[in-house]
């Protein structure tokens, strides 16, 4: 797939032209209308499900089968307020969610069926009010699982499920909404990036498959006053992280009142260069409120005037406690006001642990990449996992970080090693360790299926290191459409199927050649590759390698000049390795050679950051 995107849905080329000229807005809750009927048992059931074992109640979801009629009523009364989009009632439309309800089963019916609802409101919203445009979006919840954390407090590695199951249940839920017609794709209230980037995985897939896409918009949940995601990553790291997605807009819904939200919408408004929406909770839950929430219709719209006449929002709605009345109210206080216009942000690389790291190039942004959670570099974190000492093992992170590190390069290729397993466990339980995962992640392995399994447990934005032409051109284009399906960097080694580049030649020349490849045919975004034109030995004693550190040096000159937008790294410690055990001498060879180095526009090494 080149840079040039499948073609949009026809829908989705009216919304973007929409969101072109004015403020869009959604719908407001379907949970809090559903409450206020309050509907009972056999409302649930109907006559199809009187014999299902366990309670029903409460599985909102079911309701587009046993009573189509209330949830297209609800939808009904939000286009005659005023909504644009409609949101299907399916946020807990997967397998897992159901899995609760014993009706994994009705996954793809439940869908279907809850497009079909929405569809046939904005039909007939559409046929009374001629000229009027609506749209259903699938909505897409969270889940009730995590993949960032550890349910068991003895054993922070423990998942209770995989990637792979959050992804598959996602690719089923994203083929019933897209064969069933909807107009766009919504994943609302993210509270784990990391289930989001299994659901934009399966997303992408089923787009891939159909050969055309639909609007995706993507809505995080900063759960409290911290500022966080539940999983604890900034506003700006979680944008930083879903970025690959290629969203039509970014923001935030749940959990906060706008009151609350508002610093959140500001710094995605600043930092975003697309749409922005946002849908609140009608303030902080009040369980004396009829609708749990205490805001009416009038406080949620005076405090969403401000984000419309301040310029902060492309789109509008309702999340919990919200009611026809509430959009109603927000689209008549807000629609006088111009549609935020996206801003130019500067280029960048842009990482996320738990926090964002921008790597924009220059004087005084170099990123030391600690290189020492390395089984094959280092004897004490090798010894720390042979003896199956993750905690310890951690504490090389940690020693790292606070040495200086930005980024933690991790690698565990050694022979008699489980890699796929052990970088499963230690990424698990770095996951836990806010010390540790702040900063961004390198998934250091020659074995592609380690990085995989790495990438599956990372829920900011990584790097893999790396991928090459020495496999060929077509798994090397393979390889990265995954990284870049899975979110992540890329370091791109100067091989080619001929071997290493050692001569400044065939450095510049590999490296132009993966660039062609990864930007025309793999959709790689120039800003995420980075190019390891291989530093290698000096001081050997033999002639032909006299050049190899002033090779390197001009190769990061030509490279970034021939390959806009990317960046340049290198193993430090290569450069000295004749001097092996003369630390001393090394580390005078690692100063000189830096300096020259970053001044010809090296931006980042793999270095020991204690040393």
């Amino acid at each position: 797939m080149s840079r040039q995107r499948l073609p949009l849905n026809p829908a989705g080329e009216r919304l973007e032209a929409l969101l072109r000229q004015r403020i869009v807005y959604l719908d407001g809750a379907m949970g809090t209308m559903i409450q206020q009927l309050k509907l009972q048992e056999q409302d649930y059931r109907g006559d199809r499900f009187k014999d299902h074992p366990g309670q029903l109640k409460g599985n909102n979801d079911l309701l587009v089968i046993t009573k189509p009629s209330v949830v297209r009523d609800i939808h009904r009364a939000y286009l005659d307020a005023g909504a644009d989009i409609l949101e299907t009632n399916t946020f807990n439309g997967t397998s897992i969610a159901m899995e609760d309800y014993a009706m994994t089963h009705l996954v793809r019916e439940l869908n279907t069926e809850a497009v079909k609802v929405a569809r046939e409101a904005v039909d007939a919203f559409k046929a009374a009010n001629p000229g009027k445009d609506a749209f259903v979006a699938g909505a897409i919840g969270p889940t009730n699982k995590t993949l960032s954390m550890s349910r068991d407090v003895n054993d922070s590695s423990k998942r209770d499920v995989t990637f792979a199951q959050v992804r598959d249940a996602y690719r089923e839920q994203v083929d019933a909404l897209i064969d069933a017609g909807a107009d766009l794709i919504l994943c609302e209230t993210v509270f784990d990036t990391l289930v989001l980037k299994a659901a934009v995985f399966a997303i992408d897939e089923a787009f891939e498959a159909r050969g055309f896409r639909l609007p995706l918009m993507i809505s995080g949940t900063i759960t409290d006053q911290s500022g966080r995601t539940l999983t604890g990553q900034t506003t700006e790291a979680f944008w930083n992280s879903v970025r690959h997605a290629q969203p039509i807009s970014i923001g935030m819904n749940c959990a906060l009142g706008g009151e609350q939200m508002r610093p959140h919408i500001a710094e995605l408004a600043k930092k975003a260069d697309i749409y922005v929406s946002c849908y609140p909770n009608a303030g902080l839950p009040n369980p004396l409120s009829p609708t749990g929430f205490p805001e009416g219709p009038e406080d949620t719209a005076a405090i969403l005037e401000t984000f419309a006449r301040d310029g902060l929002v492309n789109i509008l709605g309702g999340c919990c406690g919200t009611t026809p009345g509430h959009i109603a109210a927000i689209r008549r206080r807000t629609e006088k006001y111009p549609t935020r216009v996206p801003g130019e942000v500067r280029p960048a690389l842009k990482l996320a642990g738990l926090e964002a790291l921008n790597i924009v190039g220059g004087p005084g942004t170099f990123v030391n990449v600690g290189e020492r959670t390395n089984v094959a570099g280092s004897k004490i974190f090798k010894g720390h996992i042979e003896k199956n000492d993750y905690r310890a093992a951690l504490g090389v992170a940690k020693q790292q970080i606070e040495a200086g590190a930005t980024v933690i390069d991790i690698n565990f290729d050694a022979g008699l090693l489980d890699g796929v397993a052990a970088m499963t466990k230690y990424l698990n339980m770095a996951a836990t360790e806010p010390d540790i995962t702040k900063v961004p992640f390198m998934i250091d392995s020659s074995n592609f299926d380690i990085v995989e399994a790495g990438l599956r447990c990372v829920q900011g934005k990584a790097i893999v290191n790396s991928i090459s032409l020495k496999e060929g051109h077509a798994e090397f284009v393979r390889r990265a459409r995954l990284c870049r399906r899975y979110g992540a960097a890329m370091i791109v080694m100067a091989f080619d199927e001929q071997g290493q580049a050692a001569t400044l030649a065939d450095k510049v020349r590999i490296c132009v050649r993966a660039y062609g490849i990864l930007t025309e045919e793999a959709g790689v975004d120039p800003q995420d590759i980075i190019f390891d034109a291989n530093i290698l030995t000096v001081g050997t004693g033999m002639a032909e390698h006299n050049r190899y550190a002033l090779d390197f040096i001009e190769a990061v000159t030509e490279i970034k000049r021939l390959c806009p937008g990317a960046r340049t790294s290198g193993g430090l410690s290569n450069v000295s390795f004749s001097f092996q055990g003369n630390n001393k001498v090394r580390e005078a060879i690692h100063s000189v050679f830096l300096y020259h180095a970053i001044k010809a526009g090296l931006d980042m090494a793999i270095v020991n950051a204690g040393m």
